[in-house]
Protein backbone atom coordinates (compact mmCIF):
# COMPACT_ATOMS: atom_id res chain seq x y z
CA UNK A 1 0.00 0.00 0.00
CA UNK A 2 3.09 2.49 0.58
CA UNK A 3 4.11 2.46 -3.06
CA UNK A 4 0.15 3.31 -4.37
CA UNK A 5 0.28 6.89 -5.08
CA UNK A 6 -3.10 8.47 -3.97
CA UNK A 7 -2.40 11.83 -5.24
CA UNK A 8 0.57 12.49 -7.94
CA UNK A 9 1.43 16.50 -8.27
CA UNK A 10 4.78 15.77 -9.60
CA UNK A 11 7.31 17.60 -9.94
CA UNK A 12 6.67 19.21 -6.36
CA UNK A 13 5.32 16.10 -4.30
CA UNK A 14 3.44 13.10 -3.94
CA UNK A 15 1.01 11.42 -1.69
CA UNK A 16 0.50 7.82 -0.79
CA UNK A 17 -2.45 5.86 -0.21
CA UNK A 18 -0.47 4.86 3.64
CA UNK A 19 -0.38 8.84 4.34
CA UNK A 20 3.51 9.17 3.88
CA UNK A 21 4.20 12.20 1.74
CA UNK A 22 7.16 12.52 -1.18
CA UNK A 23 8.34 16.10 -1.53
CA UNK A 24 10.06 16.31 -5.23
CA UNK A 25 11.24 20.16 -4.51
CA UNK A 26 11.57 22.76 -1.99
CA UNK A 27 12.93 21.04 0.35
CA UNK A 28 16.66 22.44 -0.35
CA UNK A 29 17.59 24.53 2.65
CA UNK A 30 20.29 27.70 1.89
CA UNK A 31 21.73 29.51 4.92
CA UNK A 32 21.53 32.23 5.87
CA UNK A 33 24.99 34.91 5.49
CA UNK A 34 26.49 37.52 7.22
CA UNK A 35 28.69 38.29 4.35
CA UNK A 36 26.51 40.30 1.93
CA UNK A 37 24.79 39.28 -0.90
CA UNK A 38 23.11 41.53 -3.29
CA UNK A 39 24.14 44.36 -0.73
CA UNK A 40 22.02 42.63 1.78
CA UNK A 41 22.91 40.58 5.07
CA UNK A 42 20.57 37.71 6.64
CA UNK A 43 20.06 35.82 9.85
CA UNK A 44 17.41 33.44 11.36
CA UNK A 45 15.58 33.76 14.46
CA UNK A 46 12.92 31.74 16.10
CA UNK A 47 9.52 33.27 16.66
CA UNK A 48 7.77 29.70 18.15
CA UNK A 49 10.22 28.24 20.57
CA UNK A 50 7.07 25.72 21.12
CA UNK A 51 7.02 24.42 17.30
CA UNK A 52 10.69 24.65 16.45
CA UNK A 53 9.67 27.62 13.84
CA UNK A 54 11.90 30.72 12.58
CA UNK A 55 11.65 33.38 10.28
CA UNK A 56 15.01 34.78 8.55
CA UNK A 57 15.38 38.13 8.39
CA UNK A 58 17.03 40.30 5.57
CA UNK A 59 18.35 43.60 6.58
CA UNK A 60 20.23 46.11 3.82
CA UNK A 61 24.08 45.58 4.69
CA UNK A 62 24.38 49.74 4.64
CA UNK A 63 21.94 49.90 7.42
CA UNK A 64 23.04 47.39 9.36
CA UNK A 65 25.46 49.64 11.09
CA UNK A 66 23.12 52.74 11.61
CA UNK A 67 19.51 52.83 13.55
CA UNK A 68 17.97 53.76 10.33
CA UNK A 69 14.67 52.74 9.96
CA UNK A 70 13.16 51.13 6.82
CA UNK A 71 9.95 50.00 5.37
CA UNK A 72 8.85 46.25 6.83
CA UNK A 73 7.84 43.63 4.63
CA UNK A 74 6.61 40.82 6.48
CA UNK A 75 6.50 37.40 3.69
CA UNK A 76 4.75 33.93 3.96
CA UNK A 77 5.93 31.38 1.28
CA UNK A 78 3.52 29.75 -1.47
CA UNK A 79 4.00 25.95 -2.59
CA UNK A 80 0.12 24.93 -2.37
CA UNK A 81 0.86 24.26 1.82
CA UNK A 82 3.03 21.62 1.03
CA UNK A 83 6.42 22.12 -0.33
CA UNK A 84 8.50 24.91 0.00
CA UNK A 85 10.25 26.82 2.94
CA UNK A 86 11.68 30.47 4.24
CA UNK A 87 15.09 28.78 4.03
CA UNK A 88 14.71 27.53 0.11
CA UNK A 89 17.14 28.78 -2.47
CA UNK A 90 13.79 30.40 -3.99
CA UNK A 91 12.44 32.60 -1.29
CA UNK A 92 16.17 33.43 0.10
CA UNK A 93 16.99 34.45 -3.61
CA UNK A 94 13.55 36.13 -4.09
CA UNK A 95 13.72 37.92 -0.84
CA UNK A 96 17.43 39.04 -1.14
CA UNK A 97 16.82 40.95 -4.16
CA UNK A 98 13.43 42.32 -3.33
CA UNK A 99 15.05 43.96 0.15
CA UNK A 100 17.72 45.23 -2.21
CA UNK A 101 14.97 46.89 -4.81
CA UNK A 102 12.52 48.32 -1.87
CA UNK A 103 15.52 49.61 0.71
CA UNK A 104 13.35 47.66 3.32
CA UNK A 105 13.63 45.01 6.37
CA UNK A 106 12.13 41.45 5.25
CA UNK A 107 11.29 38.95 7.20
CA UNK A 108 10.24 35.71 5.69
CA UNK A 109 8.19 33.63 7.57
CA UNK A 110 8.40 29.41 8.00
CA UNK A 111 5.37 27.64 9.07
CA UNK A 112 4.35 23.97 9.86
CA UNK A 113 3.03 22.04 6.31
CA UNK A 114 0.52 19.74 5.74
CA UNK A 115 0.07 16.95 5.27
CA UNK A 116 1.60 16.26 8.81
CA UNK A 117 -0.32 19.96 9.52
CA UNK A 118 -3.14 20.20 7.75
CA UNK A 119 -4.97 23.79 7.32
CA UNK A 120 -5.71 25.60 9.30
CA UNK A 121 -1.73 25.16 10.84
CA UNK A 122 -0.12 27.06 8.51
CA UNK A 123 -2.38 30.05 8.95
CA UNK A 124 -2.46 30.07 12.93
CA UNK A 125 1.66 29.05 12.83
CA UNK A 126 2.11 31.87 10.29
CA UNK A 127 -0.15 34.52 12.56
CA UNK A 128 1.96 33.53 15.54
CA UNK A 129 4.70 35.26 13.33
CA UNK A 130 3.21 38.17 12.53
CA UNK A 131 1.84 39.10 16.24
CA UNK A 132 5.74 38.22 16.85
CA UNK A 133 7.29 40.90 14.78
CA UNK A 134 4.22 43.50 15.80
CA UNK A 135 5.73 42.50 19.15
CA UNK A 136 8.73 44.49 18.49
CA UNK A 137 6.93 47.67 17.25
CA UNK A 138 7.53 49.28 20.64
CA UNK A 139 11.43 48.78 19.97
CA UNK A 140 11.58 46.49 22.84
CA UNK A 141 10.84 43.24 20.95
CA UNK A 142 13.26 39.93 21.43
CA UNK A 143 15.16 40.70 17.99
CA UNK A 144 17.71 43.66 17.43
CA UNK A 145 17.42 43.82 13.98
CA UNK A 146 13.27 44.96 13.95
CA UNK A 147 14.10 46.94 16.66
CA UNK A 148 16.56 49.12 15.33
CA UNK A 149 15.80 48.71 11.50
CA UNK A 150 11.73 48.26 11.35
CA UNK A 151 9.74 51.13 10.61
CA UNK A 152 6.52 50.23 11.76
CA UNK A 153 4.33 52.88 9.98
CA UNK A 154 5.21 51.37 6.49
CA UNK A 155 4.48 47.91 7.62
CA UNK A 156 3.38 45.09 4.51
CA UNK A 157 2.51 41.93 3.70
CA UNK A 158 3.31 39.30 0.75
CA UNK A 159 3.23 36.48 -0.14
CA UNK A 160 2.94 33.88 -3.58
CA UNK A 161 0.37 30.96 -3.86
CA UNK A 162 -0.72 29.80 -0.84
CA UNK A 163 1.15 33.01 0.96
CA UNK A 164 -0.73 35.55 -0.93
CA UNK A 165 -3.85 33.17 0.25
CA UNK A 166 -2.11 33.54 3.97
CA UNK A 167 -1.99 37.13 3.57
CA UNK A 168 -5.47 37.85 2.51
CA UNK A 169 -6.59 36.13 5.79
CA UNK A 170 -4.38 37.83 7.75
CA UNK A 171 -5.41 41.26 6.50
CA UNK A 172 -9.21 40.14 7.45
CA UNK A 173 -7.99 39.15 10.90
CA UNK A 174 -6.36 42.69 11.17
CA UNK A 175 -9.50 44.10 10.53
CA UNK A 176 -11.25 41.80 13.17
CA UNK A 177 -8.46 41.79 16.05
CA UNK A 178 -8.27 46.09 15.81
CA UNK A 179 -4.46 45.98 14.49
CA UNK A 180 -5.34 46.78 10.94
CA UNK A 181 -4.51 50.29 11.34
CA UNK A 182 -0.99 48.45 11.23
CA UNK A 183 -0.87 46.97 7.84
CA UNK A 184 -0.12 50.06 5.55
CA UNK A 185 -0.34 47.61 2.80
CA UNK A 186 -0.26 43.73 1.31
CA UNK A 187 1.08 42.06 -2.29
CA UNK A 188 -0.66 38.95 -3.25
CA UNK A 189 1.41 37.49 -5.82
CA UNK A 190 -0.45 34.47 -7.88
CA UNK A 191 -3.09 33.90 -4.76
CA UNK A 192 -4.19 30.57 -4.17
CA UNK A 193 -8.40 30.90 -4.22
CA UNK A 194 -10.68 28.48 -5.93
CA UNK A 195 -13.82 27.48 -6.39
CA UNK A 196 -15.65 24.79 -7.89
CA UNK A 197 -17.74 27.74 -10.53
CA UNK A 198 -15.49 29.09 -12.67
CA UNK A 199 -15.20 32.97 -11.64
CA UNK A 200 -15.78 33.69 -15.31
CA UNK A 201 -16.16 32.72 -19.03
CA UNK A 202 -12.12 32.86 -19.26
CA UNK A 203 -10.99 30.55 -15.58
CA UNK A 204 -10.42 27.01 -17.15
CA UNK A 205 -13.04 24.21 -17.77
CA UNK A 206 -10.44 21.26 -18.01
CA UNK A 207 -11.65 18.66 -15.88
CA UNK A 208 -8.85 17.09 -15.41
CA UNK A 209 -6.84 19.88 -14.32
CA UNK A 210 -10.06 21.19 -11.98
CA UNK A 211 -9.87 17.80 -10.32
CA UNK A 212 -6.06 17.95 -9.38
CA UNK A 213 -7.01 21.26 -7.91
CA UNK A 214 -9.49 19.71 -5.36
CA UNK A 215 -7.18 16.92 -4.83
CA UNK A 216 -3.99 18.91 -3.65
CA UNK A 217 -6.63 21.43 -1.63
CA UNK A 218 -7.96 17.95 0.05
CA UNK A 219 -4.05 17.19 0.88
CA UNK A 220 -3.69 20.77 2.26
CA UNK A 221 -6.60 20.50 3.94
CA UNK A 222 -8.65 16.89 4.44
CA UNK A 223 -11.57 18.22 6.86
CA UNK A 224 -12.62 21.18 4.86
CA UNK A 225 -16.54 20.19 4.76
CA UNK A 226 -17.07 22.27 1.56
CA UNK A 227 -13.79 20.62 -0.48
CA UNK A 228 -12.55 23.70 -2.69
CA UNK A 229 -15.57 26.03 -1.29
CA UNK A 230 -14.65 26.32 1.54
CA UNK A 231 -14.38 30.32 2.16
CA UNK A 232 -10.49 29.04 3.09
CA UNK A 233 -9.92 28.71 -0.54
CA UNK A 234 -13.20 30.29 -2.17
CA UNK A 235 -12.48 33.84 -1.28
CA UNK A 236 -13.44 34.81 -4.88
CA UNK A 237 -16.69 33.08 -5.63
CA UNK A 238 -18.04 32.64 -2.37
CA UNK A 239 -21.04 34.78 -1.38
CA UNK A 240 -20.15 34.56 2.56
CA UNK A 241 -16.95 35.85 1.96
CA UNK A 242 -16.59 39.93 2.63
CA UNK A 243 -13.88 41.87 1.07
CA UNK A 244 -14.77 45.26 2.20
CA UNK A 245 -13.37 44.32 5.89
CA UNK A 246 -9.47 43.62 4.39
CA UNK A 247 -7.78 45.75 6.92
CA UNK A 248 -5.12 47.90 4.52
CA UNK A 249 -5.39 50.92 2.69
CA UNK A 250 -3.44 49.32 -0.68
CA UNK A 251 -3.23 46.16 -2.38
CA UNK A 252 -1.28 44.68 -5.59
CA UNK A 253 -2.64 41.76 -7.41
CA UNK A 254 0.16 40.20 -9.24
CA UNK A 255 -1.50 37.48 -11.74
CA UNK A 256 0.57 35.68 -14.90
CA UNK A 257 -1.36 35.25 -18.03
CA UNK A 258 -0.85 31.32 -18.91
CA UNK A 259 -1.44 30.61 -14.69
CA UNK A 260 -4.31 28.36 -13.99
CA UNK A 261 -5.43 30.82 -10.83
CA UNK A 262 -5.13 33.89 -12.82
CA UNK A 263 -8.76 34.51 -13.22
CA UNK A 264 -9.12 33.89 -9.90
CA UNK A 265 -6.76 36.78 -9.03
CA UNK A 266 -8.24 39.09 -11.08
CA UNK A 267 -11.98 38.08 -9.88
CA UNK A 268 -10.27 39.02 -6.33
CA UNK A 269 -9.20 42.56 -7.71
CA UNK A 270 -12.77 43.21 -9.34
CA UNK A 271 -14.34 41.97 -6.09
CA UNK A 272 -12.42 44.07 -4.03
CA UNK A 273 -13.21 47.24 -6.26
CA UNK A 274 -16.90 46.39 -5.83
CA UNK A 275 -17.12 45.48 -1.61
CA UNK A 276 -16.67 49.04 -0.54
CA UNK A 277 -13.56 48.51 0.63
CA UNK A 278 -11.88 51.73 0.95
CA UNK A 279 -8.53 51.64 -0.18
CA UNK A 280 -6.17 51.49 -3.40
CA UNK A 281 -6.04 47.69 -5.41
CA UNK A 282 -3.30 47.85 -8.09
CA UNK A 283 -3.27 44.52 -10.54
CA UNK A 284 -0.17 43.72 -12.40
CA UNK A 285 -0.50 40.70 -15.46
CA UNK A 286 2.70 39.29 -16.54
CA UNK A 287 1.96 37.77 -20.32
CA UNK A 288 3.09 34.45 -21.05
CA UNK A 289 4.10 33.33 -17.49
CA UNK A 290 2.57 30.21 -15.92
CA UNK A 291 2.42 30.25 -11.60
CA UNK A 292 5.34 31.64 -9.66
CA UNK A 293 7.22 30.91 -12.45
CA UNK A 294 9.40 34.22 -11.97
CA UNK A 295 10.16 32.79 -8.55
CA UNK A 296 12.05 29.72 -9.90
CA UNK A 297 13.91 31.70 -12.78
CA UNK A 298 15.19 34.64 -10.70
CA UNK A 299 17.12 35.70 -13.82
CA UNK A 300 14.52 36.73 -16.06
CA UNK A 301 12.64 39.54 -17.44
CA UNK A 302 9.64 38.93 -15.51
CA UNK A 303 11.38 38.61 -12.68
CA UNK A 304 12.69 41.81 -12.43
CA UNK A 305 9.74 43.53 -13.90
CA UNK A 306 8.10 41.63 -10.28
CA UNK A 307 10.71 42.50 -7.70
CA UNK A 308 10.53 46.26 -9.36
CA UNK A 309 6.89 46.43 -9.00
CA UNK A 310 6.72 45.44 -5.36
CA UNK A 311 9.46 47.79 -4.90
CA UNK A 312 8.00 50.21 -6.37
CA UNK A 313 4.49 49.43 -4.24
CA UNK A 314 6.47 49.45 -1.23
CA UNK A 315 8.33 52.95 -1.52
CA UNK A 316 4.89 54.61 -2.88
CA UNK A 317 4.85 58.38 -1.29
CA UNK A 318 1.65 58.70 1.04
CA UNK A 319 3.27 62.46 1.20
CA UNK A 320 6.03 62.59 3.41
CA UNK A 321 6.82 65.61 5.24
CA UNK A 322 8.30 67.44 8.30
CA UNK A 323 6.05 66.77 11.09
CA UNK A 324 6.95 69.50 13.87
CA UNK A 325 5.14 70.20 16.90
CA UNK A 326 5.93 72.65 19.89
CA UNK A 327 7.29 71.73 23.62
CA UNK A 328 4.03 70.98 24.36
CA UNK A 329 2.34 69.30 21.83
CA UNK A 330 0.66 72.17 19.94
CA UNK A 331 1.43 71.82 15.95
CA UNK A 332 3.18 74.62 14.60
CA UNK A 333 2.55 76.15 11.69
CA UNK A 334 5.65 74.83 9.46
CA UNK A 335 4.07 71.36 9.87
CA UNK A 336 2.50 69.85 7.10
CA UNK A 337 -0.48 70.61 5.88
CA UNK A 338 -1.36 67.69 4.21
CA UNK A 339 -3.90 64.18 5.85
CA UNK A 340 -4.02 61.11 4.60
CA UNK A 341 -7.08 59.32 4.63
CA UNK A 342 -7.52 55.74 4.68
CA UNK A 343 -8.69 55.32 0.68
CA UNK A 344 -5.67 56.71 -0.20
CA UNK A 345 -7.38 60.62 -0.97
CA UNK A 346 -5.98 63.56 0.57
CA UNK A 347 -7.70 66.23 3.18
CA UNK A 348 -6.32 69.75 3.11
CA UNK A 349 -7.32 70.93 6.99
CA UNK A 350 -8.69 74.82 6.81
CA UNK A 351 -6.69 75.44 9.78
CA UNK A 352 -3.50 73.59 10.98
CA UNK A 353 -3.44 75.46 13.96
CA UNK A 354 -6.52 73.91 15.23
CA UNK A 355 -5.47 70.44 14.56
CA UNK A 356 -3.12 68.59 16.77
CA UNK A 357 -1.55 65.08 16.31
CA UNK A 358 -4.22 63.53 18.40
CA UNK A 359 -6.90 65.36 16.99
CA UNK A 360 -7.38 64.65 13.15
CA UNK A 361 -10.05 64.14 11.12
CA UNK A 362 -11.97 60.89 11.44
CA UNK A 363 -10.27 58.21 9.49
CA UNK A 364 -7.21 60.29 8.90
CA UNK A 365 -3.81 59.81 9.87
CA UNK A 366 -0.73 61.90 9.77
CA UNK A 367 1.73 61.46 7.20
Amino acid sequence: MDSEIDVDNSPAYRVYKSGRIERLSGETFKPPSLTPENGVVSKDTVYSPEHNLSVRIFLPEKASATNEKLPLLVYFHGGGFVIETAFSPTYHTFLTTAVTAADCLGVSVDYRRAPEFPIPVPYEDSWDALKWVLSHASGAGPERWINEHADFGKLFLAGDSAGGNICHHHATRAKREGIDSLISGVVLIHPYFWGKTPVDEFETRDETKRRGIEARWRVASPNSEDGVDDPLFNVVGSETVDLSGLGCGRVLVVVAGDDTFARQGLGYAAKLEKSGWEGEVEVMEIKDEGHVHHLKSPDTDNASKVVNKVAEFIKKSVVTAASDFGPQGEPMIKCVKIYQKRDNSLLQPSNIAELSRNALPHGCTLT
